[in-house]
C-alpha cells in the first residue's frame, strides 16, 4: 500500500504555507459501458465517468505539511485539492486560483509525496521523495 503525503511553499515568500486545507479523493466506479444501437449486440462504448469519495482530509502545519493524508493508498486515481484562496485572501493577495487541484495514479506500493509550490498566479507541482 501507498503513503500519500504533501508539503505547501509559499513561493513568494520563500516560506511554508501554514493553514491550507488539504483533500485526499480517490475515484470509485467508472469503467467502460457496455452499450448497444439499433439492436445490435451490446459493444465497449466509451469509459463511463466515476465519482471522487473522500479519503482524507488535513491542514497543512507550521512547516507546510500534510504527512497523514493515507498511510495505506490502494492502487488507483486519487486527487489532491488544495483551498488556496483563502490563504491569500488573508494575506491581502489576489489570485485567480481559489483551489488547486492535483490528480495522479498510483501504483499501491510506492510512497508519493506530492509538493506544490504556490504563488498568487501560478503554482508548481512535482513528484518529491
Amino acid at each position: 500500500m501507498s503513503g500519500v503525503t504533501t508539503h505547501v511553499l509559499d513561493a513568494v515568500l520563500g516560506k511554508p504555507a501554514a493553514g491550507i486545507p488539504v483533500h485526499l479523493q480517490m475515484l470509485e466506479g467508472g469503467g467502460w459501458m457496455e452499450v448497444s444501437t439499433n439492436g445490435d449486440p451490446a459493444t465497449r462504448a466509451h469509459d463511463a465517468p466515476g465519482a471522487w469519495a473522500t479519503v482524507s482530509f488535513g491542514i497543512t502545519d507550521a512547516d507546510g505539511r500534510c504527512s497523514d493524508l493515507a498511510k495505506n493508498a490502494a492502487a488507483g486515481r486519487y486527487r489532491l485539492t488544495f483551498k488556496t484562496g483563502a490563504y491569500l485572501a488573508q494575506r491581502g493577495r489576489a489570485s485567480i486560483y481559489p483551489e488547486i487541484s492535483i490528480t495522479f495514479d498510483c501504483d499501491g506500493e510506492a510512497h508519493y509525496h506530492l509538493p506544490l509550490l504556490l504563488s498568487d498566479n501560478s503554482y508548481t507541482t512535482y513528484r518529491g521523495s
